[in-house]
């Protein structure tokens, strides 16, 4: 594929969309966390606009109040996926599973045999997990930082050395012969780190795209030595361009010293888009899903992030002349510039909570083009490779983006037309690997 077009990606959460309102919106099926043909009709719409991968997130953790919000994960990430793979053909199909609590061994098996299942289609984002509550759920303690990426660079080269445990032409399948597979092409690995060993071998053949793609999504600088080391996609959240051009270098000079092409690892940077016909209705929208937060708490936050001290009385008015001369955007929030800008735009505080400058991502709340116009900006300055897609509502919001934004890239060249191969590695423009990578396999020894 070229790299003059951008990589996109589609976050699904819990079947309702990633606001926690979203299960609240007018039409949508109230089973949807359970109702895997939901889930089926997301991802079918995803592939009729030629996304290239969906992806789920996940922390072993109920880590929400069930009175009034759903769940932020699926009931399970892989069989969410695998039963996604059946009915669809080409979209990759992108899990997170936590390198602290799970054993290579199960994590080799059960993701490539999701990737043997869809056909080359299967990626692992690999993290670690720093949730206490998690932890609590496997009778264990969150370990020190360092210990925990020590483990789970381990943990990743046997998974990738046990996914490499067949040759590639080891399945025979010669009924003539008598002969299922030639077992001097499927070994043991034997590996053993500090933290983790396996013998294996996995009881799997390969994939058409061989094995399933490391993908990453943590910070700082252990995050940044894990993915430049194995990933060729990374989750990030820059919230402005300038933020994104520098985590994309950082990423990239990652790569490069650890022996890797810097091309190889591809930045998809979070984006929550809300599409309607005018700005107005967009904001609406987002307002009803806001019923489902605690405002209260988000009007005392965003004067934290302005630098003032504002209160819940104030919701439905815009900032005063005063208020707006006193208030100086929060150094240590990224956010904050963004928020002071829409508040001196004159809106009601209400709707600048709307505009999403809480959210964990960037958010645009307006028109297709406007969408489209933000994504433009951000692939074009090299803030990003691409877009990891995190829909207000899935019900509707889904097709929205596909029918409505994906033709306007499309027009503009900035986006493909259609898929150019099969595989994950194929969307992504991933070299070939099986197994362990050379460059780095003798770091696993």
């Amino acid at each position: 594929m070229t790299h003059s077009q951008m990589l996109l990606g589609m976050q699904f959460t819990s079947g309702y969309g990633a606001e926690p309102g979203a299960w609240r919106l007018p039409g949508v099926n109230l089973s949807s966390y359970t109702d895997m043909d939901q889930f089926v009709r997301y991802s079918q719409a995803a592939e009729r606009g030629k996304i290239q991968l969906l992806f789920i997130a996940d922390t072993p953790v109920l880590d929400v109040d069930l009175e009034d919000q759903a769940p932020h994960f699926p009931i399970d990430p892989l069989l969410v996926l695998t039963a996604i793979a059946r009915e669809t053909e080409r979209i990759g199909l992108v899990a997170t599973a936590s390198t602290t609590f799970n054993e290579p061994y199960n994590l080799a098996r059960q993701f490539k045999a999701l990737d043997v299942i869809s056909r080359g289609r299967a990626g692992w984002n690999a993290v670690t997990t720093s949730d206490s509550a998690a932890a609590a759920n496997f009778g264990r303690e969150i370990p020190p930082r360092a210990e925990k990426y020590e483990r789970a660079h381990e943990v990743v080269q046997i998974v990738q050395g046990l996914w490499g445990s067949w040759e590639k032409d080891a399945w025979l399948r010669d009924v003539a012969g008598s002969r299922f597979a030639d077992m001097d092409k499927i070994q043991p690995v034997n590996l053993q780190g500090r933290h983790v060993a396996s013998r294996g071998p996995l009881p799997i053949p390969p994939s058409e795209q061989g094995q399933p793609v490391i993908f990453q999504a943590g910070g700082g600088g252990y995050g940044l030595e894990l993915a430049g080391r194995y990933a060729n996609g990374v989750y990030a959240n820059p919230m402005t361009i300038e933020d994104g051009i520098a985590q994309r270098n950082a990423l990239r000079d990652a790569a490069k010293r650890a022996g890797r092409d810097p091309d190889e690892v591809k930045m998809l940077a979070g984006f929550m888009p809300t599409i309607a016909a005018s700005r107005r209705a967009a904001l609406d929208r987002r307002r009803f899903l806001d019923e489902s937060v605690d405002l209260r708490q988000r009007v005392r936050y965003l004067g934290a992030m302005i630098g003032l001290p504002l209160g819940y009385g104030q919701i439905d008015e815009p900032l005063t002349a005063r208020q707006l001369a006193d208030a100086t955007p929060s150094p240590h929030d990224p956010r904050s510039a963004r928020a002071l800008e829409v508040a001196r735009e004159g809106w009601a505080l209400r709707d600048v909570l709307a505009h999403g400058v809480i959210d964990y991502h960037p958010v645009v709340a307006g028109t297709a083009a406007d969408v489209a116009d933000h994504m433009q900006e951000w692939f074009e300055a090299g803030a990003a490779d691409g877009f990891s897609l995190a829909i207000d509502g899935y019900h509707d919001g889904v097709d929205a983006f596909v029918d409505q934004v994906v033709p306007l890239l499309q027009d503009r060249g900035l986006f493909h037309d259609d898929y150019e191969g099969v595989t994950l590695r194929d969307h992504l423009g991933a070299r070939d690997q099986y197994g362990l990578d050379p460059r780095l396999a003798e770091s696993a020894q």
